[in-house]
């Protein structure tokens, strides 16, 4: 066994900025402007203070610049569950803004658990971060949170979701005008009773699909039948459960309230005999690249993932920027996607055989104009339609 004496020795010391001054015979003044880009130095000297941090392998204290900067050129963002494929893509919108600012993004994930989104709150303020963005997850928020949150005077974004009890900028998807669309689909093309998988109602973005549900079946002269709604969670067990309890009720179309429902919708009805749209009509929220290579391919409502992660970073840097005001809400439009699942091809190609010459099929046969159809919400009731607002 080595002697302590010895092996203090062989432990070597990190570098500081006076040992990167030194071996450059420059001042500590010189190297802390090369280092943070501040000031005007000559090419020569630049590149003496940069050979030096090499030789030494000096890395900054990072804190240290943080306490001096008063900023940590860091935010924290906070998601519900990060294995939902919505999250990737908004996560990627916010990390591509926040990089070309100059930022880092740590990213934290709550399980849609209070305790574990009030634990990381405490770490991302205790982190010094500069700025949060928050998916809040289910039920209250703790009034020792909110008060944390206050106190530290942290700039804080809510993404997708806005919370009662938390008074800050929200960027969100308009999701009442997505489901009322959707359903409105539905109905248009033929469906009358027309099922409801919902999101968890306590949430903001839960409750204003069910919202657009209703009123789409009211739009549209459809009676509401309490037995053709379960209420979900977003997560795959859950739609698997409602399709067991509503496929056997033989609604003619079901509309799900997100992507990782409707497969477990789909994986219930398969395990019953069924498939759409020969059985019945299916459209969902959310929509990805892949959805277009499965068949039946899915009719959905697509949120812009990727602008709601860009636009919640651009809000949260405007007010670490010094931007005053009141709170506000920016709602981002959803798109209809129409594909087979719906039952829409089928109506047309019944069309077709019932009204031969009215436009409706090509010289082939086929329906007239691509499978895939994408339309841009339009003719939306004034109630549904906002596109900026103050949470008071």
């Amino acid at each position: 066994m080595e002697p302590k004496k010895d092996r203090k020795k062989k432990a070597k010391k990190s570098a500081n900025i006076y040992d990167v001054a030194k071996r450059a015979r420059v001042s500590v003044f010189t190297v802390s402007a090369v280092i943070n880009k501040t000031g005007q130095s000559s090419l020569a000297l630049q590149r003496r203070v940069e050979a030096a941090v090499r030789e030494l392998k000096y890395r900054p204290n990072l804190l240290a610049r943080s306490f001096a900067k008063q900023k940590s050129q860091l935010f924290g963002m906070i998601v519900t569950d990060i294995s939902n494929p919505f999250f990737p893509l908004v996560v990627r919108g916010a990390e591509d803004t926040a990089q070309k600012a100059g930022y880092s993004i740590l990213l934290c994930n709550s399980d849609s658990q209070k305790d574990k989104e009030e634990t990381y709150l405490d770490l991302l303020v205790s982190k010094r971060v500069d700025g949060i963005l928050l998916t809040v997850a289910p039920g209250p928020v703790n009034p020792s949170v909110r008060q944390m949150l206050a106190d530290a005077k942290l700039p804080v974004v809510l993404v997708m979701r806005i919370a009662p009890d938390l008074q800050y900028d929200a960027v969100v998807t308009d999701d009442h005008r997505g489901a009322f669309e959707g359903v409105s689909h539905l109905a248009r093309i033929g469906h009358r009773r027309i099922a409801f998988v919902s999101g968890p109602l306590e949430v903001s973005n839960g409750a204003a699909r069910w919202r657009g549900y209703r009123k789409a079946l009211q739009a549209h002269s459809l009676t509401y039948d309490p037995t053709l709604t379960v209420e979900g969670d977003y997560r795959i067990e859950s739609g698997y459960r409602a399709g067991l309890a509503l496929l056997p009720r033989r609604p003619d179309a079901v509309f799900v309230a997100n992507y990782l429902m409707t497969v477990g919708l789909m994986q219930a009805a398969d395990e019953m005999g069924m498939s759409c749209p020969a059985d019945y009509g299916l459209a969902s929220f959310d929509d990805y690249p892949w959805l277009r290579y499965f068949r039946p391919r899915l009719t959905t409502i697509e949120l812009p993932k990727y602008e709601l992660g860009v636009r919640s970073t651009q809000m949260l840097l405007e007010r670490i920027s010094g931007k005053q005001g009141k709170p506000t809400v920016q709602r981002l439009a959803p798109q209809l996607c129409v594909r087979e699942s719906c039952g829409f091809i089928r109506t047309l190609q019944t069309a077709r055989l019932q009204f031969p010459n009215s436009g409706l099929a090509n010289s082939t046969g086929q329906p007239a104009g691509p499978i895939y159809v994408a339309e841009e919400l339009e003719s939306i009731p004034k109630e549904l339609s906002s596109s900026t607002s103050s949470t008071g």
